[in-house]
């Protein structure tokens, strides 16, 4: 499948940015894709920043989804890798990717005002 790494830097420490993130409930907060109905499996705690996860959709689809937290000086760089499904085209891949980097802003923007604490 064709792939795209999307980061984003965060000028809140590591420790902070991979705890608020390792916490499944707060994907809602940030993560517009998430809705009521999808269910979550993420990667256990780890020491290494992964923050992969499965989105459970309603349809029976699974989608997984490779995440990373990684030191960027006194600030951390998220990067979240969006595949292209099957049945996208060049259109719908690129609003997917898009979305993701606007969900990214969005928690950028709630880590550095304080409201992940």
């Amino acid at each position: 499948m064709t792939a795209r790494t999307i980061s984003i830097s965060i000028d809140r420490p590591y420790a902070e940015v991979y705890r608020f993130l390792a916490e499944p409930d707060n994907f809602s907060r940030w993560a517009s894709g998430m809705d009521a109905t999808a269910e979550l499996t993420t990667t256990p705690p780890n020491e290494f920043g992964v923050l992969d996860h499965t989105v459970h959709l309603p349809d029976g689809q699974n989608v997984y989804v490779p995440m990373r937290t990684v030191h960027n000086g006194a600030g951390t760089e998220v990067l979240f890798t969006v595949f292209r499904l099957p049945d996208m085209d060049d259109a719908a891949f690129a609003a997917d990717a898009e979305a993701v980097l606007k969900d990214l802003r969005v928690l950028k923007g709630l880590l550095e005002s304080g409201l992940g604490d």
